[in-house]
């Protein structure tokens, strides 16, 4: 049976208590492909991708993903936020944010096993960030962080990866430490999409752009 499309948007509608955020977007993500999501602020680049996630309502067209709705296809997707949504005060370990991932596998009742320590481990290493596991997450750089919540991503092993503006302040060597493990995850078959200003990276990068505009209100 073949896999099915990763991601295929139909002219989806997304609003915002009746509010028009996006109209009419269209757009399909295979397997092992990255597919970036370009446009200035307002133009709701991240509205998308909480909408793939299944967290903002769609209110025309369709959204598919994996051949599932956005709810029912959670489990197989990670997200990466842009790292100043998060509080970095909060006293937790580098090992513990990454452990997370596991959690939508495992379900949150469970305690992690040997196997999930494992896994976020190795994801830990691929970001080169194993020697900061005991670290408090709030001590690291801002590029630091952002490596640290694409680990916690992949620890999940999900089969379509979002992320929003990752490369949003981050220094040249997180920079290309993101962007060496999302080429290894499109060599292992991921799918990838994600938003940034960056128009030199969409072009050297992505597969795909996927210009998106602001509503008309």
């Amino acid at each position: 049976m073949p896999e099915p499309v990763a991601l295929a948007i139909q002219d989806a509608a997304v609003a915002y208590d009746a509010q028009p955020v996006l109209t009419a977007v269209t757009g399909r993500v295979g397997a092992g492909e990255v597919v970036a999501l370009i446009g200035p602020n307002g133009a709701g680049k991240s509205t998308l991708i909480k909408a793939v996630l299944g967290l903002v309502p769609i209110v025309g067209g369709t959204v598919s993903v994996l051949g599932r709705s956005p709810q029912a296809a959670r489990r197989d997707v990670g997200y990466v936020p842009q790292a100043d949504t998060l509080d970095a005060q909060f006293p937790i370990s580098v090992a513990q944010v990454v452990l997370m991932g596991r959690y939508r596998r495992i379900g949150w009742l469970r305690r992690p096993g040997r196997d999930d320590r494992r896994i976020a481990a190795e994801a830990l290493d691929q970001v080169g960030l194993a020697d900061r596991a005991r670290a408090t997450f709030g001590t690291l750089s801002g590029g630091q962080r952002q490596r640290v919540l694409l680990a916690r991503a992949i620890a999940a092993q999900p089969r379509l990866l979002l992320l929003d503006e990752p490369f949003s302040g981050v220094d040249a060597t997180s920079r290309d430490a993101l962007l060496h493990v999302l080429a290894d995850r499109k060599r292992a078959g991921t799918a990838v999409l994600i938003s940034t200003h960056d128009l030199h990276l969409a072009r050297d990068f992505a597969d795909q752009t996927w210009p998106l505009s602001p509503a008309e209100r």
